[in-house]
């Protein structure tokens, strides 16, 4: 018996097969591009991720025909949603890249111009009041708002807007639903009483019944399709339980499930996410920029610190290595692992800001742009590679020395994702950080956690911490060396002096352009 995770991340999907005592029997990763139509836009294509996703449970089951595998959740990025009708069919608009299904994603810009009059007509505390989060276009209603007003049809016959882990599991079968964490990213939802939102709905002028029924983590929510458990080499009868935000996921994945702990994620983006007992006062949070958001484990919430580091290093392999990527696609092989091995010793010697496009909190800059100084002719690739982790680990470190005024306090950061299987970039973080970061065996825990929730949904454990105390296992801790903590000291001083600069620059230019 095997419990089986999907996670659908913003540039590529994963699927994972455990056993119950946390063992993985296999895994398959298949990866995609954002699309980029026109400027400013950036969508998936639904269908092709379909496909990848099944692509990689079918090398998945023929690699665990003798675990046979009972339940199946997915883990999914935030805010982005598929238009589908009743039927599984999911809908299609011209577009300048050609036909296609498209998944509109958070740091698409389109939906700004709603931002001006939803603001006018509820203030930010009324809003966080209801649902944790401040108003901002990188959520879901304002690429609803879009999609209602530019492509009407697509609208009106869409019969759910299903967010990535709940149209997997309904292509897979399942009933439309979505789970408390990845209803929070739409702005629609009331946290306090976890549903939909009426007052919201209003503000919006949105309709509730395009929205899926919101359930808890780990409901079951159905079965595997025949025909489709038949084309992808599943037993019959797989349960199929409701998954979770990618982050929350990850949480579960290496075992955070209490206050006091925080996951530091490592993927497309790189994300702090700290554990909360109850929701926090909003004034706090608000001063610094942090949402509240449910987690996937009952009665406890999470907050996210993050940027698009991930992002950044698989931009500078496309474009500093791209030759050698496809080599290493043709034979099968990672690269990172080799344009990590290019890092110099000690800084980079360069000062970079990692806002290639939107950033997160506290200052959610829609339209940002990224700088990178101190170039010169004997520059190094690898140093250019370490100046860009160095500046998104700043970011990060710089967020999280506010916490306290937030009254949050993390004593311990689990290390997860795909950056985390870098020796060197853990290390780099624990040293810049000032903290000790601690890596499970599993780095992928948002598939881990996923088949976590498919194993409490469908009664192979009893609770979470049952399920993480058999399923999920340490490996080891990465020290932060106060020499070097020492050294990157002045480089932080410089890189904060950088941001105050060309932040407030960038600001300047949005506020010129809006």
């Amino acid at each position: 018996m095997s419990l089986l995770g999907i996670d659908v991340g913003t540039t590529g999907c994963k699927a994972a097969c455990f056993s119950e005592t946390g063992e993985l029997l296999a895994a398959a990763y298949r990866e995609y591009d954002i699309r980029h139509s026109q400027p400013g836009w950036a969508e998936l294509d639904a269908l092709e991720v379909w496909d990848k996703v099944q692509a990689t449970v079918r090398e998945v089951a023929a690699r665990v025909a003798a675990d046979p595998i009972v339940a199946v959740a997915v883990s999914s990025l935030g805010e982005a949603v598929v238009p589908v009708t009743h039927d599984r069919q999911v809908l299609t608009e011209p577009s300048p890249a050609g036909p296609g299904p498209r998944s509109i994603l958070n740091f698409d810009v389109r939906g700004e111009e709603y931002l001006g009059e939803l603001g006018r007509t509820l203030s930010d505390d009324e809003l966080y009041a209801i649902n944790g989060n401040t108003l901002g276009n990188h959520y879901g209603l304002t690429k609803l708002m879009w999609i209602r007003d530019h492509q009407p049809q697509v609208y009106e016959r869409a019969d759910k807007f299903l967010h990535w882990s709940s149209f997997i599991a309904t292509m897979l079968g399942a009933e439309p639903a979505v789970d408390l964490s990845l209803a929070n990213r739409t702005l629609l939802f009331d946290v306090g009483s976890a549903d939909w939102s009426d007052r919201l709905l209003e503000w919006a002028e949105l309709d509730r019944d395009k929205l899926p029924v919101a359930v808890p983590s780990g409901t079951v929510v159905g079965r595997v399709e025949q025909r489709i458990a038949a084309d992808l080499g599943l037993p019959p009868d797989v349960v199929i339980t409701t998954g979770a935000h990618d982050q929350c996921a990850n949480a579960i994945g290496c075992g955070v499930l209490e206050e006091g702990h925080a996951v530091y994620g490592m993927g497309t983006f790189i994300c702090v996410t700290p554990v909360l007992n109850a929701i926090p006062d909003p004034q706090a949070m608000m001063a610094q920029g942090l949402n509240t958001e449910h987690h996937a484990a009952p009665g406890r919430y999470v907050t996210f610190i993050y940027n698009q580091g991930g992002a950044l290093v698989k931009w500078y392999r496309d474009i500093f290595a791209a030759e050698e990527q496809r080599q290493a696609q043709r034979a099968g092989r990672d690269l990172y692992a080799d344009l990590f091995a290019e890092l110099p010793e000690g800084p980079s010697g360069l000062v970079a800001l990692p806002t290639f496009t939107t950033t997160g909190p506290p200052h959610f800059i829609p339209d940002a742009t990224g700088v990178l100084a101190g170039l010169r002719l004997g520059t190094t690739r690898g140093a250019i590679l370490k100046g860009l982790v160095e500046a998104a680990t700043f970011y990060i470190r710089a967020c999280i020395e506010s916490l306290p005024e937030a009254e949050i306090a993390i004593d311990d950061f689990r290390a997860t994702g795909g950056g985390s299987k870098s020796d060197v970039w853990v290390q780099l973080s624990a040293d810049i950080l000032g903290r000790p970061l601690v890596r499970p065996v599993v780095t992928e825990a948002g598939a881990l956690g996923a088949a976590i929730m498919s194993g409490v949904g469908s009664g192979v454990f009893g609770s979470y911490a049952e399920a993480v105390a058999a399923m999920v296992r340490l490996e080891r801790s990465f020290m932060p060396n106060p020499t070097e903590h020492a050294r990157y000291a002045p480089w932080f001083e410089r890189y904060q002096e950088l941001w105050r600069l060309a932040g407030a620059y960038t600001r300047e230019l949005y506020r010129d352009r809006a």
